[in-house]
């Protein structure tokens, strides 16, 4: 028998787990994908050795206090069921140390026992109900990517900061109407995506994220932006569709490498001699 076992048991119109020829204690990866399960079924509580576990796309409406048995979990993907609540018992799922996909749920909260999991690499809750992100999100100082996508955000934390590792931030259709300054303490940080808010402005600590290449903030309030953000001297594409500027900072030009420039549906936004130079660049300018 493989050291391995995997079983794939997706698409199948499964309502509960079928008899499985192998012990439960050899299996190490099992997806149930696409199935109409509405509760995870207690033999796979048995599975002490799992490691990953797919359960996307079906039925799920709660998640029992037993899932603390798989302590030996790295990837666990829930995305798309019908949970409405994430219980303690996952701050137990200490080796969750590649992705934890809660999305498309109807998840209001999160608790604060989740961000104690600081081997975890890639996060994704989007598409959800949150209206707020615990403090203690800071913790999560090997987190990679963040995918917080279509909730009901009003604010961040000042504890993203502390992520430092973050090289990708999702944040778009959301209610968020101001960003922490402390992104500016994101070195590593090459994707930030805020489009569909509300925010009115953007801190000048953004500019310290030198390593920024995509920056998105279409269709927001925005009416001025910081002059810093001509530091970010690898940014690409800058997006400021549907926004209420006026004016743009001449600093824009310092950034040499930028290839898109999006400043279409700003309607007070006043003539600008200066974007010839950038187009001179080989930067592409929609107005």
């Amino acid at each position: 028998m493989e050291k391995n076992m995997k079983v794939n048991l997706n698409s199948l119109g499964l309502k509960k787990l079928p008899n499985i020829e192998y012990k439960f204690d050899e299996l190490k990866e099992l997806s149930l994908y696409d199935n109409n399960i509405d509760i995870i079924p207690d033999e796979i509580f048995q599975m002490k050795n799992l490691q990953v576990l797919n359960i996307s796309v079906n039925k799920i409406n709660c998640i029992s206090a037993n899932i603390k048995k798989l302590s030996k979990l790295k990837m666990l993907d829930l995305g798309y069921n019908e949970i409405t609540e994430i219980p303690i018992e996952f701050k137990y799922l200490t080796e969750l140390e590649d992705y934890l996909y809660i999305h498309g749920n109807r998840i209001v909260e999160i608790p604060t026992e989740i961000f104690t999991l600081h081997k975890l690499k890639y996060l994704n809750a989007s598409e959800n109900l949150l209206k707020s992100i615990p403090n203690n999100i800071g913790n999560l100082v090997n987190l990679i990517e963040l995918r917080l996508i279509d909730n009901k955000l009003e604010d961040l934390p000042d504890s993203i900061g502390d992520m430092t590792n973050l090289k990708e931030i999702h944040l778009k259709e959301n209610k968020l109407k101001y960003i922490p300054n402390s992104i500016g303490n994101l070195k590593f940080l090459r994707v930030l995506d805020l489009s569909n808010n509300m925010l009115k402005e953007i801190p000048e600590e953004i500019g310290m994220c030198k390593k920024m290449r995509r920056l998105n903030l279409r269709n927001n309030n925005i009416n001025i932006l910081p002059k810093d953000i001509g530091k970010m001297e690898n940014l690409l594409e800058l997006d400021l569709r549907g926004n209420k500027l006026k004016k743009l900072p001449k600093e824009l030009l310092n950034i040499e490498n930028l290839e898109r420039l999006d400043l279409r549906w700003n309607r007070e936004l006043e003539e600008i001699e200066w974007l010839d130079e950038l187009e001179k660049k080989g930067c592409i300018v929609y107005r």
